[in-house]
This record gives C-alpha cells, structure tokens and sequence, in this order.
C-alpha cells in the first residue's frame, strides 16, 4: 500500500502562523517563540500523516514566507541591495527581501501559476555568486527523523526556479536565465550530498514548469541538467512531481527518459490528458505517483471514480508501481474540516479539507492494495448522490438567464473616448486624478466591531453608527490630503470576496477554512455550491452613505465576477463559465442599483483575471473571451456619464493587454511598481490604451514610504509612453494591510508628487 501527499498547508487550523509572524515582525515576540510556533505546526502535521498511514511523506514544504524565497535563501542568490555577503541567510534579510525594509524596496510578488498564492520572484544575473545559504531543507529533515518519521524532502527543482525567475534590474531583459543553471547545481548537489549523509532515501523535485509550453531548448536543458545530478542522485530514490495542469507530449517524453528518476507525479485531476500519454507509454519499472484526489478543491473525492482511474493505471504499469497521491500540494485548500461547526449537515457532508484529504488518499491507497473499507465508500456515494440530487444547487430561472447572456456580446453603446468626455464634463477632474484602490487600514477595532457585531453581540444601529464614524474618518482623511476620487475604505467589510458571497444565493462560508496567499496573508474562500443571484442590493446602502458625506466622487465598490469565481472554492459540476456569468448577472443588478442611487465612479474589481489563465496557451483564448465577455455583463447599460473603473494587480499583465483594452472600462488601476514598471514595457512597444489608466506608483505590501521625489519620477516614466489626459495616480492595491501612519504618509507624499508633476505640465 503506497501513499503519498505532495505537500500540506502549514499556516495552521487556527491560523498559528500568521498569528506569529505579525507578532514577530511588530517586535512583540522572538525569533525563538517564532521558531517554536513553526516547529510545533511542523511536527503536528508530519505526526498526522503518519498517524494515518501516509508512507511518503514530505518535508520542507513548511515555510515562512513562500518556497521560492526559500531556494533563493538556499541557493544564496540574495540581491546585494540586502546587504547579505555570506554565511546562513537569516530572518533579517529573509523578510525583508519578502517585505522590503525602511531602506530598500521588497523583491517583486507574483502569482504561482494559475493559484491565488503567491511567490517571491529570484532577481538573476551573470553576476550572481551561487552557494549553499540555507539548510533548512536538511535541518527539517533531521527534525522529522528525531520523531521516527522518515520523510521525503521536497526541493522546487532547477528548472521550474530558473524559469520562474527574471533578469535583475541592472541586467539586460533578455538575459537566458537558463544560463545559468550549471551555477545551480553544484549548490543543488551540496544539498543533495547533506541530505543522503542526513540519512535521507528519497527527494522529491517540484517542476511544475513542466506543464507549460516549454520549448526543444528548455526541454534538453531539463534534461541535462537531471543528468548533471545523476551522480549526486546515486543512492536516492528520486522523485519529479508536475502539477496543476497536462504535461505536453514533448515535456512527458523528456521527463519520463530520465534515467535518475524513480517515480514520475502526475496531476490526474486538472491533467487527464496526461493519462492519454500514461497509456500509451510509461517507463517500465519506475513508480507512477497518481494525483487523483484534488489538492486545489474542497469538494469530497468521488472514491469509487478514483479507483476506476487507479485500476487503469495498475493495468498499464502494475499495482505496484502506482502511488496514490494528491494532484499537487494541499497548500491551495483549507485545513481541516473539523473546525467548522456552522456549516449545515448536508453541506458539510459534500466537503473535504486537506485534513480530509489525506484519510482519502490512505483509504484509496489501501482499496486499491485489496483492503477496502466498504461502509466508508458506501458513504461516499451517497454523499456524492445527494449532492448531484439536492434542489439547493441548480435553479432552473438562473440557467435561462444564462443561456439568454451568451447571445449578446454585451458592449456599452458609446466608444471610450466619447465617454471619457462626458465624464470629465460631469466629475471635473485635474490632471493626473489621484485615487486609492479601495480598503483602508483594517484596525484592530474595526475587526473587533464586525465581529461583534456578526456574534450580535451588538446591535444594528449600533454597528451601523461605528462604520459611518469610521467611512467620515477615512474621507475627512481623504480630503485633507486631496485625493480627487475617494473610496469608503471598505470598514463594513472583512474580505471583498467574502462579503459579496455572502450576500449572494449559492454561496456558503466556512468559519476557518482559511488558505495562505502569501507570507501571513490569508484569505478564507467563499464555497460555491449552487446557481448563483443576487436577492437583494449589496453596497448601496453603504456607498450612498458615504457619497453624501463629501462632494467629491465617491467611488461605489464591487468585486468583478471573474474574481469572485477565481478567489471561490467553485462547484465542480458544471462548466465554469456558466457559474461567472451567473455571479456577471447578480453583480450586473448591483451597478444598476447603484447608477440610480448617484454614485457615478463604480469600481468593479478584476484583481484576478490573470490569475485564472490557463497555463496552457491553447487553451488561454476561450478562457479570455468569456472572462472580458463576463466583466462587459456587468456594466454594459449605464450612462456615458458613470464612470467604470477596474482593478488588477499582482501578475503578469502584459500577455493580456489586447484583452484588458477589450474589457472596455473608462479607467483600470493595475499593480505597476513592486515589478519595477514592467507593464510600461508594453506601451513601449506601442500598444496603444485610449481609457485612463492608472498603473500603481507605489508598493503598499511593504512598510517602506516612498519618497514624493521618487513617485515623481515614477509619474515622469509613466508620462513617456502614456499621455497626461488619460494617466491616473494611485497606489498598486488596497491599503488594509498597512497601519494609519504608514498609509497617511505615502498617500501625502503620492498626492505631493502628482501636484508636481501637474505644475510642470502647466508650465510646458
């Protein structure tokens, strides 16, 4: 009986973690007690999967921040304006290339593939002296080993690091970072050489890299390099694990010709075609490790299929060459289902958290070895029946509506520029407009208010008078620093996702179903169960309290169907499409309601269209063309006159440019600084963009202030490729993660630097 799991969340049930990072980083508790908080998750979660009969288990996929920073610690490729020369990378530098420090900015943040996690992107160059920095990987394994538990370390292989990474900013663009991997490996075969001496027996690569569209040339310099480590391999049972989608034929052919490997992992569940290449070729004699049980989904496993899927592979390879496994880390789920005590009884029976999927795994592993638990599959099934039978999941009105959608193409009736100018007309804005993105600092009394107020520990009035104190402190706020186009600062609000989901039908909420996103960030995923509308107005209340509270434009606030979907645990039962439009249509009522109710800036947040890319360039176009189609819906019938701004951060935007122009809004606010300007290349390269738009000129995920000089200059670079009418200022996301100094400062410095750079303009 084989079991493995790719790796596990590691933030904690209760969210220890991020509990004690925020501690350690305010300075309120040791590297010690941060350190003794890690170790106790670590050790809990390694005695658990023991306990349940996993055999390969990992190590090393616990981590502070994200495991790239962590191959970048190990390999020592820190960026020198850290001020690191050699020796063990120690928290200092550690978080502070993460967060940036009072000194020198953070190192750019970008999605991991096609999740909602986030990753450290490696700053590479010719320059780059490579060595051994960091032990962790060895001293985790050790800390296992103390406890009887033989596990299997996980290192991000070469390949999928180099191809992650981009050229530093002193190096030129079109730097081959593949270049640079015979500088890796020997840091890779140290590591290798410790662990075997640590008593290790098997190592697990993650080359997720390897489902995308690699060419010949990175493809033989996969393979050369696996055949670099052959010796360092030697004694090892080694291990690659893909994920997240198909690996193409060229990219399966290279990786299952290596003669170092023992076992191949393969995602079954986003990647069936890979099971198409499985049976026509799979290596005899090496071990296949089948991803059948989802690693990036709440919803129970369907046993009964997954055993039909396990009896075929043990037709092509022999059963004793199949290991059961997780189709990637369980890092993308909630912990553990145990926790959650609100959740009704039917609901609950459809779920499995990373807790649960781990029993799924082991009863899979040992069905398939002959040990069945009959009364276990027996409640699977009925548990899978009542789900596909419930009258709580589809409603027949909404799949009309639906179906009607997908015969329009849903366009305003106005090109952008006639609106543009009916706009100004309207809203009077100056030059260069500076706004915000939408929430402000979430204060520890803020979350104290909502949460009573949820447990109605206080009343409504109560509740609704101590968010109208906050929106006046925010706008007062606002004005006097002379920002143009304020927001409310999103106070009656936890979580943008959240709290629309919980104001639509077909949306469920877990108590502590929390994920990681990146560092001590994380975010708790609405469950989409069911067809999805809106039974009543969501904002209007709010954002017409706040507009009468100013005679500035007040922005009206929502969260764009995409993201909604992209940011959702999603039904798994129909295309999903169907279920964005569906969330298109709820969100479509909600800017008409607040058109009437004359807010005339509506901000309908995309922050996740990129996100949700297939990782695959076949497939890419059909996802854009109903992800923009889905944005349109939303506010395709309102005046020229109301003015529809969009949000995106936090990827890599460049690829889908011709697709954000199509989406049509009068204004997009995009993260722009923290990736040293990267979406400017774009309008370099003469991409034309005729709506305003604001690319972010300054990074609110760290704690460092800008300067007003440095943001003018920020401005000025933007100026050579953008023109002054249609260029807004603001920062690259929301501000709830910073402080009230921090946020009063950088918001005085921004507005400073835009009045500057207006001044000049006039003068020219």
């Amino acid at each position: 009986m084989s079991s493995h799991i790719v790796g596990y969340p590691r933030i904690g049930p209760k969210r220890e973690l991020k509990f004690a990072l925020e501690s350690f980083w305010d300075g309120k508790t040791s590297v010690d007690d941060l350190q003794n908080v890690a170790a106790n998750l670590r050790r809990s979660i390694w005695k658990y999967m023991a306990n349940v009969g996993i055999k390969y288990i990992p190590s090393n996929t616990f981590s502070y921040y994200d495991q790239m920073l962590d191959t970048t610690a190990m390999l020592g490729a820190v960026p020198s304006r850290y001020g690191w020369e050699s020796g063990e990378v120690g928290f200092d530098v550690y978080f502070s290339m993460a967060r940036g420090n009072a000194s020198v900015p953070a190192m750019e943040m970008t999605k991991w593939f096609d999740t909602n996690y986030h990753y450290i992107v490696p700053e590479l160059g010719p320059h780059v002296k490579f060595s051994y920095a960091s032990h962790k990987a060895v001293e985790e394994f050790k800390e296992a080993k103390a406890l009887g538990i033989d596990t299997v370390p996980v290192l991000i292989g070469p390949m999928t690091y180099l191809l992650l990474s981009k050229p530093a900013k002193d190096v030129d663009k079109s730097f081959c970072l593949l270049s640079l991997i015979d500088k890796i490996l020997p840091v890779y075969k140290e590591v290798l050489a410790d662990l075997k001496s640590a008593g290790a027996r098997w190592i697990q690569f993650d080359e997720p890299i390897l489902v995308m569209d690699l060419d010949s040339n990175q493809l033989q310099a996969f393979s050369d390099a696996y055949s670099h480590m052959e010796s360092s391999l030697a004694g090892l049972n080694v291990l690659v694990a893909t994920y997240f989608a198909d690996v193409p034929a060229e990219a399966y052919k290279a990786l299952t010709s290596l003669k170092c490997v023992t076992g191949f992992g393969f995602d079954l569940v986003r990647g069936l075609e890979t099971l198409d290449l499985i049976k026509v070729d799979f290596p005899r004699g090496k071990l296949l490790f089948a991803g059948v049980v989802d690693g990036r989904n709440i919803w129970a496993n369907d046993l009964s299929a997954s055993l039909k899927t396990l009896q075929t592979l043990e037709d092509i390879v022999g059963k004793e060459k199949v290991v059961v496994s997780t189709s990637c880390s369980l890092l993308h789920t909630a912990v553990d289902l145990v926790n959650e005590i609100k959740l009704d009884k039917e609901l609950k029976s459809w779920l499995a958290f990373a807790a649960q999927k781990v029993v799924e795994v082991n009863a899979l592993a040992r069905s398939f070895s002959g040990i069945k638990d009959e009364a276990l599959f027996a409640s699977n099934s009925m548990r899978q029946a009542s789900r596909r039978s419930s009258p709580r999941v589809t409603n027949a009105t909404i799949k009309h509506n639906v179906a009607a959608v997908m015969k329009s193409d849903h366009r305003r009736s106005a090109k952008v520029n006639v609106r543009l100018q009916a706009q100004q007309k309207k809203l009077n804005l100056p030059a260069l407009p500076t706004t915000t993105i939408g929430s402000f600092p979430q204060t520890t009394e803020l979350r104290r208010i909502r949460r009573e107020f949820k447990a109605r520990k206080i009343s409504e009035i109560d509740y609704v008078q101590a968010i109208k104190v906050e929106f006046e402190k925010v706008v007062k706020l606002q004005e006097e620093l002379g920002i143009d186009v304020l927001v409310h600062g999103e106070a009656e609000r936890n979580d943008m996702v959240e709290y629309f989901g919980e104001q639509l039908s077909g949306f469920a909420f877990t108590s502590n179903g929390w994920v990681q996103s990146y560092g001590s960030r994380c975010v708790k995923p609405p469950i989409i169960y069911g067809d999805v509308s809106r039974p009543k107005a969501m904002t209007v209340f709010w954002s017409s309290m706040a507009q009468k509270m100013t005679q500035r434009p007040m922005k009206g606030m929502l969260t764009g169907p995409v993201t909604i979907l992209n940011w959702s645990f999603v039904r798994n039962d129909q295309p999903r499409y169907e279920t964005c439009f569906q969330i298109a249509l709820a969100i479509k009522d909600e800017v008409k309601d607040l058109e009437k109710a004359g807010i005339t800036v509506i901000q309908i947040d995309e922050a996740a269209l990129r996100e949700g890319l297939p990782l695959r360039r076949s497939e890419q176009e059909l996802y854009l063309d109903w992800a923009v189609h889905a944005f349109r819906i939303t506010n395709c019938d309102v005046l020229n006159t109301t003015q529809i701004h969009t949000h995106m951060c936090y990827s890599n935007f460049n690829d889908i440019i011709n697709s954000i122009i199509n989406m049509d809004a009068d204004v997009i606010t995009i993260e722009n600084s923290r990736s040293d300007e990267k979406l400017l290349s774009v309008f370099h390269e003469g991409v034309k963009y005729s709506a305003g738009i604001g690319p972010g000129v300054y990074d609110i995920h760290s704690p460092r202030i800008p300067s007003a000089e440095e943001i003018a200059e920020r401005i000025n670079k933007m100026l050579a490729v953008l023109d002054s009418k249609v260029l807004w200022v603001n920062p690259d996301c929301g501000l709830k993660t910073r402080n009230y100094s921090e946020v009063k400062s950088a918001l005085s410095n921004m507005v400073d630097a835009a009045k500057l750079i207006r001044s000049q303009l006039n003068k020219s």
